[in-house]
């Protein structure tokens, strides 16, 4: 099986030994994104709500370039360092994803790279 490594430089580049994603066949996981801005590298400034959408838009970004988008997005990680935010997530979310919602899971955590409040990862399939 072959694998097609994702990349785009409007996402935060690999801080790491990994790829932005990878794509086997039709399906492309999507690496963890924290709330970076692309072009410093730095996190968001901001409120939490600003650190989602970072979020969600780097996760936008990356599905873009692999012919995705997030309406194709089958399994979504949430990583949070205060699951007291879920309620914003959900918020949030609601922005970016219409029915049919993706498999979910919302996950507390210690800690982040670069003490992010949050963090997503995903599968998407793509439909062509």
């Amino acid at each position: 099986m072959k694998r097609k490594v994702i990349h785009t430089d409007k996402a935060p580049q690999a801080i790491g030994t990994y790829s932005q994603a990878v794509q086997t066949c039709n399906t492309v996981y999507l690496s963890g994104q924290i709330p970076l801005v692309p072009e410093t590298m730095e996190l968001v400034e901001g409120n939490m709500e600003a650190q989602i959408r970072r979020v969600f838009d780097n996760l936008e970004a990356v599905a873009q370039a692999a012919g995705g988008s997030l309406a194709e997005i089958a399994k979504l990680n949430i990583y949070l360092t205060d699951l007291g935010h879920f309620p914003l997530v959900n918020q949030v979310m609601a922005d970016y994803f219409r029915e049919p919602y993706p498999a979910r899971a919302a996950v507390g955590v210690a800690a982040l790279p670069k003490d992010a409040a949050v963090e997503m990862d995903a599968i998407m399939v793509l439909n062509h």
